[in-house]
């Protein structure tokens, strides 16, 4: 649902009780983790229980799955989750009292106000973005809050209240939640085209990200991936504006360049220049092109935050990754099994690269799972293009989210074109079936990958399952 942002953010200190509808999302839960620790008292409900809201009962939080109108019969505050339909029991009742209601950029902002906040956004890679540039801040000891739409695999956290002043949040775009925000920084990864259901139109799409640059309070920054034309256009724009505009990428028009970049199984190494002075070196635990070009990013906008780039790149150096970025799940049978958020045509194609490194000898077997009906319906022959470059692919039914089915689109739209052979493509619309539809395709020295933003990541598991019991019968 959509629900307006108020052009007034009251003070945390004045909202009350805080209630979360949806508070197990990547979003919400860190916006209510972040409250907790300032004082705030929050509740939350969710369709289904989760390891997230069990993290959050942890904290204190009550945490009701499922959602009943008394749950908002006491609070003063209720935060929607953009998941959540405008007929939600709890926000119709919220509605009948009057009470606040805000969306998630409301509280974003409630939660930032007086901090030195970096909003990262763009179509592809601000997750691991914002990942990099918190794990590099707390090396060097700046201590900053963050909000992350996944969670740092080193602390299984997905947000934090720190000391410093710093504060740094990933931005969403999808809903034009940037546009709440009043940064002193902001990082624009790339801008492709994506969330048609909501913008009707590239065009439109594209206008939240220039319109992004009027947030950004004068005299602050901007970065941009200028490999990326979109980006690059941000960063023109941007150029005639008070801003700090600093360009980075892998080609002449950057002014922090990563160059000699080298990928070996799972790590990435370059160097970076600034000009032809070179200023740090480099070296990251996840592999792939697109993984430099965000801790270029991040880089970038520690710098621009005062802090040295050689003690930053240490901190690059101990980022082990995000949840569900290429995230390694186990191993058994002698396959190994990642996990990766990538649901956009673009987003499959870098991980597939990246997976194609990883694997050295080994094949490529992935599991797909559509993410949407209108973006499957917009982007399937895509999908298929980027997966055409795996060894073997299975194409799970479409994950449906907030919208409603639509009979006209399934995976087999995506499956019917990918470009290999018949007998290395499969479209399994039964859930059940997957795993070993997936296990059934592997053999020792391959590498499984689960794309998707749905509940393929629970595919892996199963796999592994599967693969151990293979192993032990053999």
């Amino acid at each position: 649902m959509r629900v307006a942002v108020p052009p007034v953010i009251e003070p945390l200190d004045e909202l009350g009780r805080v209630h979360f509808v949806g508070i197990g999302g990547a979003a919400l839960s860190g916006i209510a983790r972040i409250m907790v620790a300032r004082g705030v008292p929050v509740s939350g409900s969710d369709r289904s229980d989760s390891a997230m809201l069990q993290s959050l009962r942890g904290l204190g939080i009550r945490c009701w799955v499922g959602h009943e109108a008394r749950h908002v019969d006491d609070v003063d505050t209720v935060v929607v989750s953009t998941a959540v339909r405008d007929d939600n029991v709890e926000v119709v009742r919220a509605r009948e009292r009057g009470v606040r209601l805000w969306p998630r950029a409301a509280a974003m902002q409630a939660v930032m106000a007086g901090s030195r906040a970096v909003v990262v956004t763009g179509t592809h890679g601000k997750t691991t973005t914002t990942s990099m540039l918190a794990t590099a801040l707390i090396s060097v000891g700046a201590d900053p809050s963050y909000a992350i739409g996944s969670t740092l695999n080193a602390s299984g956290l997905n947000a934090a209240v720190g000391a410093g002043d710093v504060f740094v949040a990933e931005g969403d775009e999808s809903d034009e939640a940037i546009l709440a925000y009043r940064p002193v920084g902001g990082v624009v990864t790339n801008v492709d085209v994506d969330h048609l259901d909501h913008f009707g139109s590239e065009a439109r799409y594209v206008e939240v990200f220039h319109a992004f640059l009027d947030t950004i309070t004068p005299d602050g920054f901007l970065v941009c991936c200028v490999d990326d034309p979109g980006a690059s256009r941000i960063a023109d724009e941007a150029a005639g504006r008070p801003l700090s505009v600093i360009r980075v990428g892998l080609g002449p028009k950057a002014d922090l360049r990563a160059v000699d970049c080298r990928f070996v199984a799972d790590t990435s190494t370059f160097e970076v220049r600034r000009g032809s002075e070179s200023i740090a070196q480099v070296r990251l635990r996840v592999p792939g092109e697109h993984y430099v070009r965000d801790a270029l990013a991040a880089l970038a906008a520690g710098i621009e935050l005062g802090f040295a780039p050689e003690a930053l790149a240490v901190g690059l150096a101990e980022f082990r990754g995000s949840g569900r970025r290429m995230e390694l799940k186990g191993e058994a049978g002698g396959v190994r099994v990642y996990d990766s958020y990538a649901h956009h045509p673009v987003e499959i194609a870098a991980d597939l690269a990246a997976a194609r490194v990883v694997a050295e000898a080994g094949r490529v077997v992935v599991c797909f799972q559509p993410h949407l009906f209108s973006r499957t319906k917009a982007f399937a022959p895509e999908m298929g293009a980027a997966l055409s470059s795996a060894d073997e692919v299975v194409v799970m039914d479409v994950y449906p989210a907030r919208e409603e089915p639509d009979p006209a689109v399934t995976g087999a739209l995506v499956a019917a074109t990918v470009s290999l052979p018949a007998a290395d493509v499969a479209f399994v619309p039964d859930w059940d079936r997957t795993a070993a539809e997936v296990v059934a395709r592997t053999r020792p020295g391959d590498l499984v990958i689960t794309l998707g933003a749905g509940d393929v990541t629970a595919i892996g598991p199963e796999v592994l399952t599967l693969l151990a019991s293979r192993g032990a019968i053999a």
